[in-house]
């Protein structure tokens, strides 16, 4: 026997390549989809930057300094406060600010506000102030504030009330409208788009001339001939819930198509042919079988659709007839810069405004990673 030969080298597999796979090839629908999301981390840093603005919606009278109605009346139109570590008088570890004070300007005879830099107020955390409800417990403690004085982050509206507090209540009715109001036109969408995909025929025929002709209203006037039509003595909650009924009414029409176009595309598949041979009903096929197969494509469809739902309440009720004073959302606080002056004089009247860019951007992208991952298969 030849002593040269030598033995092949066996090559061991690698298991956490062979595990990696297995857990690919054995995964469901919805594994696939959150191995692939969780890749897209655009996505993901949308995802949290969302379940964060909802924790501060949720814990609002917490985390805002103020009661939304509080009134200083020293500070009307007063400029946000500057946060300072370092001043003439050195260095602190602790952010503080200084207290502001109001003058006249002989010039112009406009009353403006100025720093007492004599004084620094510390910034604390977890401080004692105005009492408020949370989750039915009466509570006076707040994240931040200050000992005396007050603190405005992003200044003061006309009446002397604190904007960084009103914009953290309005969050809670604009987000929130959002979510109620996508929820209706997902239900609305799915029953109608799956009926008329099913049956075809004549109801669906009946249902897609219903579609064009509420997507053929121009889209403002038919919200203010329905705003209008809201009862005056309405309490804040019942317009509240109108608005949400109105934008659902109007936004349910382009998921229902996408609903029927789906539901046609598979409702002659193998496996809705052979639960219909078995003696299943037809709404249980639709409710069971067809509507599950495509609900990962419903979701990422419906994640692009809460940010026009949150910018067509903020648009009427910038125009003022959508949700209306006392009623806090970040479009009726946006009221207050609706002319020039306003802008220009107290710039910081558009904050608003950027929170519902930033919530609309991050949606958008968080959305943009569901619609990729609705695919798992996708390259």
């Amino acid at each position: 026997m030849n002593a040269n030969v030598t033995t092949p080298e066996v090559i061991q597999p690698n298991e956490e390549t062979t595990t990696a796979e297995e857990k690919i090839f054995y995964a469901t629908q919805w594994q696939l989809m959150w191995l692939k999301f969780k890749k897209h981390r655009v996505a993901m840093a949308a995802g949290i930057i969302i379940i964060f603005m909802y924790l501060v919606a949720i814990f609002a009278p917490f985390v805002a300094p103020y009661d939304p109605d509080t009134r200083h009346r020293n500070a009307a139109l007063a400029p946000p406060t500057k946060i300072r570590f370092i001043d003439e008088n050195g260095f602190s570890f602790r952010p503080f600010i200084h207290p502001i004070k109001q003058e006249v300007d002989f010039t112009t005879f406009q009353r403006i506000y100025v720093e007492d830099t004599s004084r620094r107020l510390p910034i604390r955390f977890f401080v004692r102030g105005e009492e408020y409800k949370l989750f039915g417990i009466t509570t006076n403690i707040h994240l931040f504030g200050v000992d005396e004085g007050a603190i405005f982050l992003f200044g003061t509206d006309r009446l002397g009330r604190d904007m960084f507090t009103r914009i953290i209540y309005g969050s809670r009715i604009s987000m929130s409208i959002g979510l109620v109001g996508v929820f209706l036109s997902l239900v609305l969408g799915l029953i109608f788009g799956g009926i008329s995909g099913y049956y075809g025929g004549i109801v669906d025929g009946i249902i897609q001339r219903v579609i064009e002709v509420l997507r053929s209203f121009p889209t403002i006037p038919l919200w203010m001939a329905l705003s209008a039509a809201l009862p005056p003595d309405w309490s804040p909650v019942k317009v509240y819930l109108g608005i949400t009924v109105i934008l659902s009414l109007i936004g349910w029409t382009s998921l229902g198509r996408q609903v029927r176009g789906l539901v046609l595309s598979i409702k002659n598949e193998d496996f809705v042919v052979a639960a219909r041979l078995a003696g299943t009903s037809e709404p249980k096929i639709i409710l069971t079988h067809l509507i599950p197969s495509f609900m990962s494509h419903i979701i990422a469809s419906i994640t692009l659709s809460i940010p026009n739902m949150i910018l067509s309440e903020t648009s009427l009720s910038f125009l003022g007839i959508g949700l209306r004073p006392p009623v806090i959302s970040w479009g009726t606080l946006l009221q207050q810069a609706q002319n020039v002056h306003s802008i220009v004089m107290a710039p910081w009247l558009l904050i608003p405004g950027l929170f519902v860019i930033i919530f609309v951007l991050v949606f958008n992208f968080l959305g943009d990673g569901l619609r990729d991952a609705a695919d798992p298969y996708g390259q």
